[in-house]
Order: C-alpha cells, then sequence, then structure tokens
C-alpha cells in the first residue's frame, strides 16, 4: 500500500470512529457539544474569522457587530450539529419515521411536478442541513441526482456516496457527466444543485445580498435548455437537532405562458433572489465560512448587470 493510500485509509478510519462515537450518543448531548465546540471555535480557535467577519459585515450592514457575533456562534453551532445529524440519520430516519423528524407542508406544488413525467431542477444552497434535504426528498419516493467534484480520498467518497444513496440520492462527477445530465432531463428526472456556488471569472455575475457574485450558468441552462421546472428549497432546522422544515421559496415552469426569465442572466437572478430571501429568514443556518464572493466582474458585464438592475426597478 502506497503512502498516499495509507494516510487516506487513516483518515477514513478516524472518521468511521467518529460517527461511531457521535451514533452512541443521544440527540440532546449532541446538541449540547455542538454548541460549546462552536463557542470554541468561533471565541478561541477563531477559525475563519476574518472570512466570516467580512462576510456578514457586506450582508447585514444594518445589524449592531454583536449581532453579527451572534450569527457567527450560532453558525457554527449549526455547522456541527448538521455533521452529528447527517452521522444519526441513517438510523431514525426511515420511510416509517420520517414524519417525526421532517415537515414538507410547502412540498406539495413541487411534488405535483416530480410526480409528472418532465424533469425536474432543485435548487437549495448551503443553507440548512443541504445534505438532509435530498435524503428527505428521496424518501418521500423522489429520487434525485445531484453533480459534485469526488472526493479526493477514495475511501471517504465512497462512504459519502453511500449515504446519499441509501434513499435515492445519486452523484454524477462535476466533469464529463454532460452526456448523463442531457439523457437525465430526457427521461424526466430529477437534478439537485447547489446554486451558490462560486464559478469563476466567467461565470454569470448577479447580484447576492448587494454585491456581485459569479454564478454557475449550468444551473439555468438545465432549467431552459430541459423547459424543466425549477424549485428553490431548503431543508431548514425547526426547533431541536434533526428536526426539519421543508421550505420552498419559489417554483417557476419555462412552459407556462407568464414565465418571464427565459435567458441565463434573469433564471440565475430569479433563484439566487430566492437564496437570498431564504437565508435572511434563517442567516444563522447559513455558512458563511465560505468565500462567496470572490474577483469583480468584467466592465462589460457590469453594465449588463447594472442596466437589468434599472430594468427591473
Amino acid at each position: 500500500m502506497s503512502a498516499k493510500k495509507l494516510a487516506d485509509f487513516s483518515v477514513y478510519l478516524l472518521v468511521r470512529v467518529l460517527i461511531c462515537a457521535i451514533q452512541s450518543l443521544s440527540l440532546n448531548a449532541c446538541e449540547s457539544i455542538a454548541k460549546r465546540v462552536g463557542w470554541f471555535c468561533w471565541h478561541l480557535l477563531k477559525l475563519r474569522r476574518k472570512v466570516i467577519e467580512e462576510n456578514l459585515q457586506h450582508a447585514f450592514p444594518e445589524k449592531s457587530q454583536a449581532e453579527r457575533d451572534c450569527i457567527a456562534l450560532a453558525m457554527w453551532e449549526h455547522l456541527l450539529l448538521m455533521v452529528m445529524e447527517i452521522a444519526h440519520a441513517p438510523r431514525k430516519i426511515r420511510p416509517t419515521t420520517w414524519q417525526k423528524y421532517s415537515s414538507a407542508s410547502q412540498l406539495t406544488e413541487v411534488l405535483q411536478r416530480l410526480a409528472d413525467d418532465r424533469p425536474t431542477i432543485i435548487i437549495s444552497g448551503h443553507l440548512g442541513n443541504f445534505e438532509m434535504g435530498g435524503y428527505l426528498l428521496a424518501m418521500h419516493g423522489f429520487p434525485s441526482y445531484s453533480v459534485a467534484r469526488p472526493l479526493d480520498n477514495p475511501y471517504l467518497d465512497r462512504f459519502v456516496n453511500h449515504f446519499r444513496g441509501l434513499t435515492g440520492q445519486f452523484m454524477l462527477p462535476k466533469e464529463g457527466s454532460g452526456k448523463q445530465i442531457a439523457l437525465l432531463l430526457e427521461r424526466g428526472g430529477t437534478l439537485a444543485l447547489l446554486g451558490d456556488q462560486h464559478a469563476g471569472e466567467n461565470g454569470c455575475w448577479v447580484d447576492f445580498f448587494g454585491r456581485p457574485a459569479s454564478t454557475h450558468k449550468a444551473v439555468a441552462v438545465f432549467t431552459l435548455s430541459g423547459m424543466a421546472p425549477t424549485a428553490v428549497i431548503a431543508a431548514m432546522r425547526r426547533g431541536g437537532p434533526l428536526s426539519f422544515e421543508i421550505e420552498v421559496a419559489g417554483v417557476v415552469d419555462p412552459e407556462q405562458e407568464d414565465f418571464a426569465f427565459g435567458t441565463i442572466p434573469l433564471m440565475t437572478e430569479w433563484y439566487t433572489r430566492q437564496l437570498e430571501t431564504l437565508i435572511r429568514r434563517a442567516p444563522k443556518q447559513y455558512w458563511w465560512v465560505h468565500r462567496r464572493w470572490k474577483g469583480q466582474p468584467t466592465d462589460r458585464r457590469e453594465l449588463r448587470r447594472m442596466r437589468r438592475a434599472q430594468r427591473a426597478a
């Protein structure tokens, strides 16, 4: 066994041991640990503190420093509890018990779309417990496919994909999966995507919390090319751990006569606004640790963005 394989397998074993330890704890104990470790990460380790403070200052300039610090601390608690919820999910959330842990009263229209033979696009973000969102959607009997870059550690990659596939959530590689996605949409499948990932300088630049953010064009392309009904949703924690409400920010259908988002920029702006609305409702459950805003659009793109904003106003 090579040194890299040995290192990868050692990390995998460590993760499995950690998961076993988490599964041996009660959910209340997990919540208590998440709060204590979250406080440690924010106040003592100061992990990603500069990035978090900059993001929150730009997103919520109207809030006081104390309010933004409260959001940051709660975010760390949320991230840690999210990991523990994922560890507990396979043992607790089953077809006979999912109603105990989640509510999906807002999903009626989305489920109607999923039940017909047309493709459906589900857009979420680094908000709430997005891993549980796909897990619960599949638990309702609607398998979905997501696009992601494989993990560098092959042992962890197989383990994570096994978890996702337990209820019917399958992964497609980020590179080279174009034909698979086209076939999936042609067959009326469901594609679940994260809509708040940085896309580099060649992405579609749209406003996100009042700042230009580069966004992947492919998300809008799938909706428009597949004429696919598209919903923006999030699995938000309500109350204690492993208790979720599936919130729907909006649903659009390219085949409806009043559909007004027929270009990539317009469609991207629409779902980005929906995500921002959900985040504003629960900012403590968003990943402020990642650099969503990087770089600046070119003058040509900035001019187009300003013109669209003026027309919208």
